[in-house]
């Protein structure tokens, strides 16, 4: 098998799902598995674990106590990456200082909650499907820009994922190499938790479809930009939706065979699945979680419907050039530009980020006008 670098220790105290009961079971015993070099030997991370490789520097280790699984982690991977910083991504993998809780017994609600990271790889590894990369037209819509697209390059590596400005690399899509790592000859690979407690798995045959598909039509908007702190493009938002953007596809119940949140129950048990085609990674989740997660989709980001128009603060961030908190006619353009008298409530020749929020307020009482500044959720 080669030497040896690094191993695992797993402990297996912990809680082990059967595919005919949600009931836990417990059973003693210990066993020693090796990780970066070769491949998993052992696919129930149900338990308590020690994962920590030499070559990648990952330190993960998790416990379970009566109600929870705890995870202490750097977030480093413990696999091979792409090269960072790079053409499309300017951020350089660093440790990061993390501790997660899942339930131990999950409780599904069915009722979707939208989450920015749904849940965290067996490694220690987020995943975060989504981007922060938006396009605005000056006609007011906001879209969403995919990972997964030819627009603009994220800089993503072979396993779907890159690196966030605080060093934290994160997964958008299936993570090529912990799939390989954790395989164990099944179908369904264990790849990690979400965060509702509820486990996360890749089918190696693409077994299970997502019931999203694109919409149907054009998508409205002129004059529209995607900027970032290098540069800024153009881009021409009117044409078919093709997946580019988050809002471009649409969830129908019964197209496929995951439900909104890629989720599905196999033999009792609910689980959620990354798959290669849209979400790629849930966006949402079925089960309870604590109020610090719940969390409402970003503008422009949600699942199905036209581009949205963005927030207040979302305004002042993007037209706000010199940096002063404020607005002056100069900044400012599209329909703010037309309205910037009658927003500028107190005639000091600036928008405030409280004067475009009053606006925000009377668009609410004006809901067929095609030119509001912002639009609500």
């Amino acid at each position: 098998m080669g030497k040896i670098h690094s191993v695992i220790t797993i402990i297996l105290t912990g809680v082990i799902v059967s595919c005919s009961s949600q009931k836990n079971t417990f059973s003693e015993a210990t066993e020693t598995v090796s990780v970066g070099m070769v491949p998993h030997i052992h696919n129930d991370y149900f338990g308590s674990y020690d994962l920590e490789d030499e070559i990648f520097g990952t330190k993960t280790k998790v416990t379970l106590t009566a109600n929870e699984r705890k995870m202490v982690t750097n977030s480093l991977p413990n696999h091979k990456t792409g090269q960072f910083p790079n053409k499309g991504n300017p951020n350089t993998i660093a440790a990061q200082n993390k501790t997660y809780t899942f339930p131990l017994s999950p409780k599904y609600i069915g009722e979707p909650t939208w989450v920015r990271e749904p849940g965290i790889a067996l490694n220690g590894v987020k995943f975060e499907p989504g981007t922060a990369e938006v396009v605005v037209c000056d006609t007011g819509e906001s879209y969403r820009v995919e990972a997964f697209q030819d627009l603009i390059s994220l800089g993503l590596d072979f396993n779907h994922a890159h690196v966030q400005p605080t060093g934290a690399y994160h997964y958008h899509g299936a993570p090529t190499s912990v799939i390989e790592d954790f395989d164990t000859g099944e179908d369904l690979v264990h790849v990690g938790f979400a965060k509702d407690g509820f486990p996360i798995y890749f089918s190696k045959t693409n077994a299970y479809k997502p019931s999203y598909k694109l919409l149907v039509g054009e998508r409205e908007g002129e004059d529209c930009t995607y900027t970032n702190p290098m540069n800024s493009i153009d881009v021409s938002v009117a044409d078919k939706h093709d997946g580019t953007y988050t809002s471009d596809f649409e969830y129908v119940e019964g197209v496929g065979d995951l439900d909104e949140c890629n989720g599905i129950t196999i033999n009792g048990n609910y689980m959620y699945m990354v798959t290669t085609d849209f979400p790629y990674v849930s966006r949402c989740l079925m089960g309870e979680i604590t109020e610090e997660e719940r969390q409402g989709p970003p503008r422009g980001q949600q699942l199905g419907g036209q581009g949205q128009r963005p927030s207040a603060t979302q305004i002042l961030k993007q037209m706000d050039v010199n940096n002063d908190g404020k607005l002056s006619k100069e900044e400012v353009k599209g329909p703010l530009l037309e309205q910037f008298d009658q927003v500028d409530s107190d005639k000091d020749g600036f928008v405030s980020k409280e004067e475009l929020e009053s606006a925000e307020k009377d668009d609410k009482q004006r809901p067929g006008n095609r030119k509001r500044l912002i639009n609500q959720n």
